[in-house]
């Protein structure tokens, strides 16, 4: 059995009797019911859930064909999203470390711009640092991440 309630009315039963208990919806209660759940659809549409890092199909990068990744602190834009469709980045974090950033901002999507030594989301101003830690800047979580195996050897970089 399913109630109907028209604006201003009392609620009624099937039988056209008011029901116990029950009253009419009025134009007050449903205008102050309608923005409660506008405003908190907008708030959950503000929220960030953490990075979200998109697929990225794994590949194997030597480290010669990157210049910037020679020197501890070195940023190189692997593919701005143009080939993949996925915009990353690699950092070299210390002398066998490095880190493959996502540089898709958590904040609102924008493809986030290497400069040189940490990294800016042109949209909003979210500024991170080399290893992808939000520094400041508009509010958001840090840059996504990939795993990354350095073959010291071989001087690769797997990524996935």
């Amino acid at each position: 059995m399913t109630d109907h309630v028209i604006l201003g009315q009392p609620a009624t039963d099937p039988a056209g009797a008011a029901c116990r208990g029950c009253h009419g919806l009025d134009r007050r209660e449903f205008l102050e019911r309608t923005l409660l759940a506008a405003a908190a659809g907008f708030l959950a549409g503000c929220a960030t859930a953490g990075p979200t890092v998109a697929s990225l199909t794994p590949v194997t990068l030597h480290l010669a064909n990157y210049p910037a990744l020679a020197n501890v602190g070195g940023i190189a834009v692997i593919d701005n999203g143009n080939s993949s469709g996925v915009p990353w980045a690699v950092a070299r974090t210390g002398a066998a470390t490095f880190v493959a950033l996502s540089l898709v901002c958590p904040h609102r999507g924008g493809t986030v711009q290497s400069l040189g030594t940490s990294f800016m989301c042109p949209v909003h101003g979210a500024l991170f640092s080399s290893n992808g830690t939000w520094t400041g800047g508009q509010p958001t979580s840090s840059l996504g991440r990939y795993t990354v195996q350095y073959d010291a050897v071989a001087g690769t970089l797997a990524v996935s």
